[in-house]
């Protein structure tokens, strides 16, 4: 038996080396594929989830630094806080009438430039560069433009065309003060005019991916082009139309720059990310900023989650 035995365990060792040695070069082979991506990925976790972390420690501290001498663990306080305090149901409300007014007319004009763009004239690449601008300005400059150069009520562009257009009638022109008379829809008007750019980006990566063949059989069966985009251009732009929603809707809900810089938050424009600054660093107040900053990373994430959803399935439509 012993003699039979041996050369099977022989047989059996000869075999297990070379297994044992292919696993080890399979996990070495993926720790060099890896390792050159550590670096990244420490830079990542230190720079975004290491101080969320910390904020998320925060929120559910009673932390104001007028009162350093009162630190102590509050529980869900902050957040009830939050929730109940009615400047921060305020902004939230703020938050929502803006986000929705500039994504929704931000991808209507953004379809109805594609559509324009999508067709055949001498020039159109300049013309593509010119309208991509807006979105490629920088927040704050961009905010500022609208506020001096445009609004500004003595030496303003808007009430320079009502002088010149009144003048043709002399007719004495009104000065209106664009920013006090409509705070909301001066911001709204400039985040419109940066994001809907971006709209026609989208939207018109989806007019070039229409299967034309279709489109020219359904014109020569005698389809008009209102009938050609309602039944079959616009149900193709669905998913470009909802990506394009949710992504700017990620963004716009964050916007702090064109508040701050145009309104200052005054006059009922304040949203909440204007409010969790302005309970940050006027107020002092690190606990409820931190629980209000918890909640928009969550609802970005959650509308994240839905943007994520929306290219996966357009991914495996195209395909």
């Amino acid at each position: 038996m012993s003699t039979v035995a041996q050369p099977q365990q022989r047989i059996a060792s000869i075999g297990g080396a070379p297994r044992k040695n292919s696993k080890a070069l399979q996990r070495a082979s993926g720790w060099v594929r890896r390792a050159p991506l550590l670096p990244a990925l420490v830079f990542i976790i230190l720079v975004t989830q290491l101080p969320f972390v910390i904020t998320v420690i925060i929120s559910f501290i009673d932390w104001n630094s007028l009162y350093p001498n009162n630190v102590k663990f509050g529980g869900f306080d902050n957040y009830v806080n939050v929730f109940t305090d009615q400047t921060m149901r305020a902004s939230v409300v703020t938050t929502i009438i803006l986000t929705v007014t500039v994504v929704v007319v931000s991808a209507i004009l953004g379809l109805i430039a594609a559509l324009l763009l999508d067709r055949k004239f001498f020039g159109r690449g300049v013309v593509r560069t010119i309208m991509i601008a807006p979105f490629l300005i920088v927040p704050v400059a961009a905010a500022l433009l609208w506020k001096h150069a445009l609004f500004n009520p003595e030496y303003g562009l808007f009430n320079g065309v009502l002088n010149w257009a009144f003048g043709l009638f002399h007719l004495p022109a009104p000065q209106p003060d664009w920013i006090s008379n409509q705070p909301l829809i001066s911001v709204e008007a400039a985040l419109i005019w940066q994001w809907t750019p971006f709209m026609m980006l989208i939207l018109l990566a989806g007019l070039q991916s229409r299967p034309l063949d279709v489109i020219e059989a359904a014109q020569m069966d005698g389809a008009s082009s209102w009938q050609t985009f309602r039944y079959m251009t616009l149900p193709h732009l669905r998913r470009y139309i909802e990506l394009a929603a949710l992504l700017g809707s990620i963004y716009v809900v964050q916007n702090f720059d064109a508040v701050f810089t145009i309104t200052s938050g005054g006059l009922g424009t304040a949203n909440l990310p204007y409010t969790i600054y302005q309970q940050f660093f006027q107020a002092h107040d690190y606990g409820a900023a931190s629980a209000a900053g918890v909640l928009v990373v969550i609802g970005s994430i959650l509308i994240a989650t839905f943007a994520l959803r929306t290219v996966s399935t357009l991914l495996k439509e195209e395909n």
